[in-house]
């Protein structure tokens, strides 16, 4: 699954399952640009990472929540690696509440994180991209099951990147585009770590009994990024140790 020669853009990739996304899309050869909000020092060292495998690499400081800023990221990426073939949307934010308690300012960063912004960024993504090109989604397990009622709007911001990607890939399916969505389960990160509160009850969905690692979701990233994955489109993988089995 060699992806030398290739340019890739990962949003949300200074930490956890996007800088595990990151580097392994650079283990397989592409070059790789990052976007983060915050976490300058996490994400150079992203990039430090990136650049001793020999690849090219760039952290680009963008709050997905801003449709601009998210524009903007991706034009940023085009230039510094010359153009670009792979493009993840990872960023995403989990706020919990029954809907009759969930505040608006959490409906907005939800909807604008996890909805807006992987929209915006294939829109801007997509003038660049050639036969062979790839637009990967992140969304969760959550979008096919609800076990608790506070994650009604989180999973409903993920359920929403199911029916976007299928649309996505019949627009961008006649230029040789694929359009694919990688579902994590419960994958120990900083959102969501393995001995964090929530940890037993999660662990107790699965079929394996324990969490996933961030490799785990990068490794179905590389796979969907690949020619391997030419013929793959519109399709959801989730990788989830078999909760939603």
């Amino acid at each position: 699954m060699t992806l030398t020669g290739k340019r890739a853009l990962v949003t949300g990739a200074s930490r956890g399952i996007g800088a595990a996304i990151a580097k392994a899309l650079a283990t397989a050869g592409a070059d790789v640009a990052i976007t983060y909000e915050k976490s300058a020092e996490l994400a150079a060292g992203v990039v430090k990472d990136i650049e001793a495998k020999g690849r090219r690499s760039i952290a680009i400081q963008a709050d997905s929540a801003d449709a601009v800023a998210v524009q903007a990221s991706v034009e940023k990426a085009v230039e510094a690696l010359g153009g670009l073939d792979i493009l993840v949307n990872n960023a995403g934010i989990l706020r919990m509440g029954d809907v009759k308690d969930i505040s608006i300012e959490d409906i907005d960063a939800t909807l604008n994180i996890n909805v807006r912004a992987p929209i915006v960024a294939s829109k801007t993504a997509i003038p660049h991209l050639k036969a062979g090109g790839r637009i990967i989604s992140i969304g969760s397990y959550f979008a096919d099951r609800v076990p608790t009622s506070i994650l009604g709007v989180y999973a409903g911001s993920k359920s929403a990147l199911v029916a976007f990607t299928q649309g996505l890939a019949r627009e961008l399916g006649p230029k040789g585009i694929t359009a694919n969505l990688v579902q994590p389960g419960s994958i120990n990160s900083d959102m969501n770590p393995v001995e964090g509160p929530f940890a037993p009850t999660l662990k107790a969905l699965t079929a394996t009994g324990d969490y996933g690692k961030g490799d785990d979701i990068a490794q179905a990233v590389v796979f969907l990024a690949s020619d391997s994955a030419s013929y793959i489109t519109g399709a959801v993988l989730t990788v989830d140790g078999g909760a939603n089995a």
